[in-house]
């Protein structure tokens, strides 16, 4: 697949400078046909018998296997969500943590992460997000690191393996600014959470957790999914593996929608991202921009605007094609620069300036 071939993919692109993958990516002309063709067939045959069923449950399988091959994942340690946050949710209700626990995570967290840390009942221990400051807020109390592995404000990737091996404590790691982003490898570490709808370019409501180890984290919010038989007071036996956590059910319109999305990821995604990011980045200092420039950096862009400012600088972009997203309270705005970005769209963002 050539570059030209990739982004005619996505028909919002020949309209827009479409920089806004960290909260919805473009969809792609392929993942609407996809989920059509379910819909037409439901619309037809309806949505009940053993056939139906048993095709909505090997898509299942089939995205368990594709999504886990993504970041290195067997299939059994894949639960397939409907966020990044649902995720969050369930390791959370399955560790038990009180007031006498601590959890570590840090200032730039979304609140997708941070909400249920707070609903935990745990001591929530917030510092920067510099390893030397996360590892120094471990106590004997900490019984959980919950960090992202690339911060939705400024698209710095945090050394999530590093923390892991250092602390030797369970990590839980928000990726929902990292899986289709960047390579990711989630081997070694405890959770990890994946957006369907952002850079995957997948539809909304879908994702997945990797859990490495599922028979030590209790189904904490269980579904119909999570039990191999029960009995009528509801006592259960869990199913094998991570699907155990899956949280409900999840049209065959969006697995497929998910799994064509996957299918027309290239090849060479990753190495595009990185280098238009970074011209992104440059093109906005030589326009005088204020630019966020971490050490170790993924495919956010952010600069500094002033914060009572920020809504109506992205409005003013917006209005001229350009679609970025501002930071609400934090004086930033944010590009989100993909695999499928071009120089013209970089040229008509320094020109909306």
């Amino acid at each position: 697949m050539t570059f030209e071939e990739g982004r005619a993919q996505f028909p919002v692109l020949e309209q827009l400078a479409y920089l806004q993958a960290g909260s919805v990516g473009p969809l792609a002309r392929a993942t609407i046909e996809a989920m059509h063709v379910e819909e037409e067939r439901n619309l037809r045959d309806g949505r009940a018998g053993m056939p139906y069923f048993e095709r909505v449950l090997a898509l299942r399988d089939e995205l368990r296997r594709e999504i886990g091959a993504l970041v290195g994942a067997g299939p059994e340690l894949v639960a397939l969500t409907t966020s990044t946050t649902d995720g969050c949710n369930i390791v959370l209700a399955g560790l038990d943590l009180g007031p006498d626990d601590e959890v570590v995570t840090t200032t730039d967290e979304h609140f997708g992460l941070i909400g249920p840390l707070h609903a935990s009942g745990a001591k929530v221990v917030v510092v920067p997000p510099e390893p030397d400051q996360i590892v120094s807020a471990v106590t004997p109390r900490t019984r959980l690191l919950a960090l992202s592995h690339v911060l939705w404000t400024t698209g710095q990737v945090l050394v999530v393996h590093d923390l892991k091996a250092h602390t030797g404590l369970p990590i839980l790691v928000d990726g929902a600014q990292s899986v289709g982003a960047i390579p990711v490898d989630a081997r070694g570490l405890d959770f990890y959470t994946i957006s369907g709808q952002k850079w995957l370019c997948g539809p909304e409501a879908t994702g997945a957790l990797v859990v490495a180890e599922p028979e030590r984290l209790r189904v904490g919010r269980p579904s119909y999914f999570a039990q191999q038989e029960h009995q009528p007071n509801g006592a259960f036996v869990p199913k094998p593996g991570a699907s155990r956590f899956d949280p409900g059910w999840i049209s065959a319109a969006q697995l497929s929608g998910l799994r064509a999305a996957l299918e027309a990821q290239p090849e060479w995604r990753f190495t595009r991202a990185a280098e238009m990011a970074e011209r992104c980045r440059a093109a906005l200092q030589d326009a005088g921009m204020d630019v966020v420039v971490p050490s170790d950096r993924a495919t956010l862009v952010s600069w500094r605007v002033p914060a009572e400012e920020s809504a109506a600088f992205v409005a003013r972009l917006s209005a001229a094609g350009v679609i970025v997203r501002d930071l609400l309270g934090r004086g930033l705005v944010r590009a989100s620069v993909g695999w499928w970005t071009s120089d013209d769209d970089l040229e008509r963002l320094v020109a909306a300036l």
